[in-house]
Order: C-alpha cells, then sequence, then structure tokens
C-alpha cells in the first residue's frame, strides 16, 4: 500500500514516515519523526520532534502529541488529545527572559500496545497508558494507567476494566464455570465481544485459559 501524504500537510524531510501511512490535511510531522506502517495522522494534527509512533496507529484530527511522546503498536489518539510534555510550563524564565529549548527538560507520554486515548483527553507527562488501556473522553490523566483499565474524570481514575476488543469486561461468577476454579476467591472477568477470560490480581489482570 503506498503512503498518502496531502499536499497541505507539513511533513518534515527529516521524518520517517512508514510503509501504508497517511497523513491528512494541515498535519504537521516534525523533524526526527518516526511513523510505523500503515499509520494514520488526521487532519491539523501535531507530531512532535522525534515522537515514535509504531505501527498502525491513528491520531485523529487536531490531536497534539507533543515530544518525546512514544507509542506502541496498535494505539489509538482521539480528536483534540493532548500528550503533554513539561512538568512546569512557562513562557519565561523568572528574570522575564523568554525560555529557550535549553531551559526546560521535556518530558513524554508513553501509550502502551492497543491502548486507546478518548477524544479531548489530556494525558499530563510523564504518565505511562499501559497495554489496552481505555482513557475515557475528556479525562485528565496525572497518574500511570495499569493494562487493561477503564480510567475516566478529572483526575483519571479506574472504573473498570477492558479487553482487547474496547468492551467493559463482565464480572463473572466463579461458580458459573463449567468445573469451577480452584477458589472462590478467585476475581474473573470476562470479555462480552470475545468470551476472553480474564483474573484480577493486584491491580491489573491478565487473560487466562479455562
Amino acid at each position: 500500500m503506498a503512503t498518502r501524504i496531502a499536499p497541505s500537510a507539513d511533513v518534515s524531510e527529516e521524518a520517517t514516515i512508514g510503509e501504508g501511512s497517511s497523513i491528512w490535511h494541515l498535519a504537521q510531522v516534525r523533524e526526527n519523526a518516526v511513523l510505523g506502517a500503515g499509520c494514520v495522522v488526521g487532519r491539523g494534527a501535531y507530531i512532535g520532534e522525534g515522537v515514535t509512533m509504531g505501527a498502525h496507529c491513528k491520531v485523529q484530527n487536531y490531536a497534539l502529541v507533543y515530544e518525546p511522546a512514544v507509542l506502541a503498536d496498535g494505539v489509538f489518539i482521539g480528536p483534540a488529545v493532548t500528550l503533554t510534555n513539561d512538568h512546569f510550563p512557562r513562557a519565561v524564565n523568572p528574570d522575564g527572559s523568554v525560555k529557550s529549548a535549553s531551559d526546560w527538560e521535556p518530558v513524554g507520554v508513553t501509550v502502551e500496545e492497543g491502548a486507546s486515548i478518548g477524544a479531548r483527553a489530556v494525558c499530563v507527562a510523564p504518565v505511562r497508558v499501559g497495554a489496552w488501556a481505555t482513557v475515557a473522553a475528556g479525562a485528565v490523566v496525572t497518574r500511570d494507567v495499569p493494562a487493561h483499565a477503564l480510567v475516566a474524570g478529572v483526575p483519571a481514575r479506574r472504573v473498570g476494566w477492558v479487553g482487547r476488543a474496547g468492551q467493559p469486561l463482565e464480572r463473572v461468577d466463579p461458580a458459573d464455570l463449567p468445573g469451577g476454579v480452584p477458589s472462590r476467591d478467585t476475581v474473573l472477568w470476562r470479555c462480552p465481544a470475545t468470551q476472553t477470560l480474564y483474573e484480577e490480581s493486584d491491580n491489573t489482570i491478565r487473560e487466562v485459559s479455562h
């Protein structure tokens, strides 16, 4: 599949764009950014200098992905999402002089495989969003998000779990499973889309076979 770059997009010659990727109208991709194969960058989106994106990522319209963000394979960034990069943002130094690149140290947001960030959410660096997690629309993420967690609110808090299909998991009574499970104290969840079972332990979940 051919790479497509809209005529109005601003893509640096120093950026690396993976095969089959699409960069749409008015998007900007800065120097040394690396996009994997099959990525989509929507209208008006911004990909900062040195940002790294894996394969098959989608960055929707007007999202702002500031350096040094790292997106793993299959990450979804919704419309108007912002991934920040500054602990203590200021336009000027205490003496009133304009800040330069040497006056601050950028910090990044890391989004692991398959995770999704909903529309207009803000991830305040430095935070890590775990694999296959979902950040609800409008949330403000100020601390790390566990894998498969569903977080919402300001600040974002975990309100459930999600599977690889993105749908909220449903609690399962171990007694309802054929053959049962070793302990009634086991907390189990099931994906309504794929029927995959997950076991909850120590503020995270893992896929289990049964």
